[in-house]
């Protein structure tokens, strides 16, 4: 008798649910929490990878700038140290994304991306940052027959605009890259994506930004913040904080600067990780060149493999929550975990009888354009970036460089940018948010489901440039 296949749910027994990138024994003790006042040039709010490149930077523009940063939990304990570990190069999530939105602009923001990138590696090499860094690029992968189409319309798009760095990989190309029976075709981004381990770049910031002299307090909120003559107040639980200027890196979290709420919707993402494959199950995969993939369908799949050979597994479902709310009881997620675990082994059947070690999920900062946008708040003394949409691990520093210009009051290459001088469009006020984000995620269902084809509903979002994206 032929041995039972095993139900994919029972992979998820032994799974511990906790983010595997904090699991970590390398993790820092955390830092006190304010008691009093303090006062300073310029206050950090938030300890992710936003508000850690802002201080870094600040530091290193201005040795002698005296940079406080407050964070409410742990730093890298949100976004930052729950992604994925893709470091793209992109600033405007994807090159399709930014063609749509500012084309005018496109050469130049792929051109600030690739330097960003680049620079994000050479201060990981100054600091001594080990985050696992290894720059394997990242392919997208068409698992539908429409998809192909538009993976080789793509390739030859980015040919056109003189974009390079991209390759179209057939089915028998990709496959002596990755071995799956649901992958068809893909495009290689060769140049511009990064593999890392994200609490560890957190958590090497974090290092980076006190041995440079800015002082880090955990554990605590700003709570409200006020101008006054000399600058802004920041309140704290047991204390404020006084600073001539203000950067505000709080992502999914309810900003200090009320106006600004509407532009985000905070969504849930989730991930799994497989425990370790051993020799014969890495064979069965190939993946030696050990890129990031992600599939090109609306609900997609994002997956990587570790140094350590696990398989990091996440995406496809978005999970808003009515009233924007972000709390600790939305990070897991089983109907979604259960739903991961079955679409992983129709991808790899090859790797059945693997077990997953680890589940978890967290808020990511949605905004209706997919990217970052930028501003400032109480007569410039306050500059904030959100909205980066899942993909701010890199772009986190081109947005403390913006906010550092904004508050500098220069006029950069970056300043000048459509892109930072424009806002997306705010989000609906309840329960008309809820109604649309739902009517999005059935739409954009029915369009992997036929063929692509996109309803007049969705056709409508394209129109206004009102999107909604994991």
């Amino acid at each position: 008798m032929a041995a039972r296949a095993m139900n994919p749910v029972q992979a998820l027994s032994y799974a511990a649910p906790r983010p595997y990138w904090l699991d970590d024994p390398s993790r820092p003790e955390a830092l006190p929490a304010l008691v009093g006042d303090e006062h300073c040039d310029l206050l950090v709010v938030g300890g992710g990878y936003s508000g850690l490149w802002t201080a870094l930077l600040a530091k290193e523009r201005d040795p002698g700038r005296d940079v406080v940063l407050i964070e409410a939990q742990e730093t890298g304990w949100a976004a930052s140290g729950r992604n994925g570990g893709f470091c793209s190069a992109s600033l405007t999530h994807g090159w399709a994304n930014g063609a749509a939105r500012w084309p005018d602009e496109l050469t130049t923001l792929h051109k600030l991306g690739l330097q960003n990138l680049d620079d994000i590696e050479a201060t990981l090499t100054r600091h001594g940052i080990d985050c696992d860094f290894e720059r394997t690029g990242e392919i997208d992968i068409a698992t539908a027959p429409h998809q192909v189409h538009e993976l080789q319309e793509a390739a030859e798009e980015l040919e056109a605009l003189g974009i390079t760095g991209y390759e179209y990989l057939g089915r028998e190309a990709l496959g002596a890259e990755v071995h799956s029976p649901t992958f068809l075709a893909g495009l290689w981004d060769r140049d511009g994506v990064a593999m890392l381990h994200p609490a560890r770049l957190a958590w090497g910031l974090k290092r980076a930004c006190t041995e440079l002299g800015v002082r880090i307090y955990e554990h605590t909120p700003g709570t409200e913040l006020s101008s006054r003559a000399a600058g802004i107040a920041v309140r704290t639980p047991y204390g404020r904080v006084y600073a001539r200027h203000a950067a505000l890196g709080t992502n999914a979290f309810p900003s200090l600067v009320k106006r600004v709420r509407p532009y985000i919707a905070p969504v849930y993402d989730y991930a799994l990780m497989t425990e370790p494959l051993n020799a014969e199950q890495l064979d069965a995969v190939g993946w030696k060149g050990r890129q990031g993939l992600g599939d090109a369908a609306n609900h997609f799949h994002y997956f990587r493999i570790t140094p350590d050979h696990r398989i990091l597994w996440g995406g496809y479902d978005i999970v808003y929550h009515y009233g924007g709310g972000v709390r600790t009881e939305y990070d897991h997620h089983p109907a979604t975990y259960q739903k991961l675990a079955e679409h992983f082994f129709r991808c790899f059947p090859q790797l059945e009888g693997v077990r997953f070690t680890h589940t978890w999920g967290g808020a990511i900062d949605t905004c209706s354009r997919f990217s970052a946008f930028f501003g400032t708040a109480h007569g410039g003394k306050v500059a904030y970036a959100l909205g980066y949409t899942g993909l701010g691990v890199g772009a986190t520093r081109f947005g403390a460089d913006v906010m550092l210009d904004l508050l500098s009051g220069e006029r950069t290459e970056r300043t000048e940018l459509e892109m930072v001088r424009s806002k997306p469009l705010p989000f609906p006020p309840e329960p008309v948010r809820s109604m649309g984000i739902g009517i999005t995620q059935w739409s954009m269902t029915k369009a992997d489901e036929n063929g692509g084809r996109r309803n007049l509903w969705l056709k409508a979002m394209d129109k206004v440039g009102l999107g909604f994206d994991s």
